[in-house]
């Protein structure tokens, strides 16, 4: 009897072994998924991020052709300049509502496979009217992109906000540079015509799709299996509240953004910063061609203004991100802008890479609003809705700007006149910023 009992004791000793190794690997098999999950996550914020604004700044080089091909006045294209906030404001507002339902980066993976659809279409129809409505679909999927990747980067990122902010601020002006800068060569490659051109970044759009479809059945599993999870308790808990359900309805759901002056401040600051970007975005080139220079010396100066955004955004969100206090690089940023503006008032074609280069430092206002948002929100609810109400609200107000440009520059048959009004706005941005960047949470 004791031999017996003495087998009994070694033939289950390797299974009690087994057990006690079987946890061990489950927490590495745990491990090597959220480390495959967070970079899956940063791939495709990265190529979101890409897709932003090939849609504005591919347009911008080859604007006069299509103004001329499309019959379309300068007012009309000031209009065009516009769109992309009128959809920001629009949709934008009612992504914190599609991300409850369908999770965020459902949400964002529609809006990827909208920005390919209306790039692929757009050039190659023949009216206004038609090439509006399908550039106002591409930025209806960026609008719900800019409202939900500070979302993303809280919930799968949050101890490395400004980082993240970074990282995809910069493959963001990597992307406007490139289509401003390749718009015009590439479309002389696909034998001269400009619609190819700019039908050519629907392949960028399209290469973005398939890191969101993996994203987004990742986001549709158990709350406790979030990758996020994996990086420590705050992580799983702010990934449940982004995702919507229930528990969006907790800790987040009872605060009223708009009764918050640092919220009116953020969507002031955001507002001002958009007017200036589409004004430049729109405008610039067609500034520099007034001056005397080529189409390519216009869309190379306007390929620095967003180049140097390139490494300043990843820098200016990461030293952003650990500052508690962002109100003195918001006033530099705007002494930055206004320098730049009151150059292009003055003699446009004397300094040209000078201003590019002071225009193009002030873009960073962007990726420092994007930052800020994130670091005034509490939690992962809160900053969903400070984002959407900030950038929604932030886009309404910059309608008018890019069309009063427009508008200036027809009647005006100069740009002294539109200059000096985006100088003047300048201003209130400066204070906007100066308010939003105090050490204040929400």
């Amino acid at each position: 009897m004791p031999r017996d009992t003495a087998v009994v004791r070694d033939t289950a000793a390797p299974k009690g072994d087994g057990a006690r190794r079987s946890p061990v690997r489950r927490r590495q098999g745990r491990a090597r998924s959220a480390t495959w999950t967070r970079r899956l996550a940063a791939t495709a914020l990265v190529l979101a991020a890409l897709n932003l604004r090939p849609v504005v700044t591919s347009l911008g080089p080859v604007l006069e052709e299509a103004r001329a091909a499309l019959g379309m006045s300068a007012t009309v294209a000031g209009l065009l300049t516009s769109v992309p906030a009128v959809c920001f404001a629009l949709v934008g507002s009612a992504a914190p509502r599609l991300a409850r339902r369908h999770g965020p980066e459902a949400v964002v993976l529609a809006g990827m496979a909208a920005v390919a659809l209306g790039l692929a279409l757009r050039p190659f129809v023949g009216s206004t009217p038609v090439f509006l409505t399908l550039s106002g679909l591409a930025l209806a999927g960026i609008a719900v992109a800019n409202v939900l990747l500070p979302v993303v980067v809280k919930q799968r990122f949050p101890d490395r906000v400004g980082m993240m902010t970074g990282l995809y601020s910069m493959a963001l002006n990597l992307g406007a540079s490139a289509a401003a800068a390749v718009t015009v060569p590439l479309a002389g490659a696909l034998g001269g015509d400009w619609r190819a051109g700019l039908g050519a970044w629907a392949v960028l759009a399209a290469v973005a799709v398939p890191p969101w479809v993996a994203l987004a059945r990742d986001g549709r599993r158990p709350a406790k299996q979030q990758t996020g999870q994996q990086t420590g308790q705050q992580t799983g808990q702010e990934t449940g509240r982004a995702l919507g359900g229930d528990a969006a309805a907790g800790a987040g759901a009872h605060v009223r953004v708009t009764r918050s002056p640092m919220a009116w401040a953020l969507a002031v600051f955001f507002g001002l910063q958009a007017t200036s970007a589409y004004v430049i975005m729109g405008w610039l080139p067609q500034v520099f061609r007034d001056a005397g220079l080529s189409a390519e010396a216009a869309g190379l100066l306007f390929a620095v203004t967003s180049v140097l955004g390139v490494p300043l955004s990843f820098v200016l969100a990461a030293v952003a991100g650990r500052l508690r206090n962002q109100s003195g690089i918001a006033v530099l940023l705007g002494a930055f802008g206004v320098a730049g503006y009151a150059g292009l008032w003055a003699a446009p074609a004397a300094a040209p890479w000078l201003w590019a280069v002071l225009l193009g430092v002030a873009n960073c206002s962007f990726p420092l609003g994007l930052t800020m948002i994130a670091m005034r929100g509490r939690d992962g609810a809160t900053v969903i809705r400070l984002s959407a109400f900030a950038q929604s609200v932030g886009y309404l107000l910059s309608i008018p700007g890019p069309i009063l440009v427009g508008a200036l520059y027809q009647h005006t048959g100069g740009w002294q006149g539109p200059l000096a009004f985006v100088v003047c706005l300048m201003v209130p941005q400066i204070a906007a910023g100066y308010f939003a960047g105090r050490d204040r949470q929400i």
